[in-house]
């Protein structure tokens, strides 16, 4: 297919119907979780974890490892999906769709180029952060209706943590909504695009510039959010058993490890969107139909670089202590993120 016929079939779809428009958007939506989570088992996971500990990695299924994914999914829709006799059945086996359905959620509102996105809201980023919240809720659902002390345990120090961490990652938004003065996801993107710094304008205003300070709170408390170590507190093997998960087998195990990882590339692409300019590339003009197919993929690409700091962080860091945990959000990251606030707003008024 050219490029033509792709930007005509573009404009094909714009003019579908609201209900046909909307199916193929969840479907686009569905594929696009899977593959992100995917993308980052495979190439974080399987091979660049193995090369940083000098090892190969899985070889056998496929060539060099490639169909290895596919292998696990189908050990993990083989085995027996088990319940344990006192737990709340209905609880227990809704938890992981309520974190996955988190993950789809905040997909929605990511845009891909100047027409490819889902849903262009003017609250974007509010939803987004609205909605991830939503994962707390399964994940104390997954630790309650378990009825084991471990998964419990688990559950509630998720809890504790995700409620920690949520404020500095909102307040590291709040920087660069002001900057950018929308929060509409899209328009955050655009105005990267068209800025300048010190009247230079080349590759635009990329926000992790202006907001440094903003991005290193952001993915912090995204490595927190996560669970992700050093803040891997809530599902610590040594202690816990892999925590809210240890009673979970089959297809609904597989479905938290889906969610963990495109959890990782979603907020991967928030903070790419926020930051790093979305699907903008420096010299071309952001209103230029090419970004409608490129877009998406440098979009991707962003994603992959940032979540590699996740996983590098993940496989280098000792776990903190519960009261470390804490005081890295209460004493220090919601602070510094409240003067990145007010010096924000001091030079967007003095500016």
């Amino acid at each position: 297919m050219t490029l033509s016929a792709m930007i005509s079939g573009i404009g094909v779809f714009s003019e579908l119907s609201y209900w046909q428009v909307t199916s193929i958007r969840v479907a686009a939506g569905l594929v696009a979780v899977l593959l992100v989570a995917g993308t980052l088992v495979y190439v974080h996971l399987f091979k660049i974890v193995s090369f940083m500990q000098s090892r190969l990695g899985p070889m056998e299924a496929g060539p060099y490892g490639s169909l290895q994914l596919l292998a696990e999914i189908g050990k993990f829709l083989q085995k027996e999906d088990i319940v344990p006799r006192r737990a709340d059945r209905f609880v227990f086996k809704a938890a992981p769709f309520v974190v996955l359905a988190s993950t789809f959620l905040l997909l929605v509102v990511l845009p891909g180029g100047p027409d490819a996105w889902f849903i262009s809201n003017d609250l974007g980023i509010y939803l987004a952060m609205a909605v991830g919240s939503v994962s707390v809720i399964g994940i104390l659902m997954a630790g309650w209706g378990s009825a084991s002390k471990y998964s419990l345990l688990g559950g509630l120090r998720a809890t504790g943590q995700l409620i920690a961490y949520e404020l500095p990652l909102l307040l590291a938004v709040v920087g660069v909504v002001i900057q950018a003065e929308s929060m509409n996801l899209q328009q955050i993107v655009l105005v990267q695009a068209n800025g300048e710094i010190f009247g230079w304008g080349a590759i635009g205003n990329p926000f992790i510039i202006t907001q440094f300070v903003g991005f290193l709170i952001f993915m912090v408390a995204m490595q927190a959010e996560l669970t992700q170590t050093p803040f891997d507190m809530p599902v610590a093997e040594s202690e816990l058993v892999t925590g809210y998960m240890t009673e979970y087998s089959g297809l609904r195990f597989l479905l938290f490890f889906i969610g963990e990882f495109a959890t990782a590339g979603v907020f991967s692409a928030i903070a790419a969107v926020l930051f790093l300019g979305g699907w903008y590339v420096p010299g071309l003009e952001p209103t230029d139909n090419l970004f409608n197919v490129i877009g998406p993929l440098v979009l991707i690409g962003k994603v992959v670089l940032l979540s590699f700091l996740i996983f590098w962080i993940r496989f280098t860091f000792p776990r903190f202590r519960e009261d470390q945990l804490q005081r890295l959000a209460w004493k220090f990251l919601v602070p510094l993120a409240l003067a990145n606030i007010v010096v924000t707003a001091v030079l967007k008024v003095v500016i």
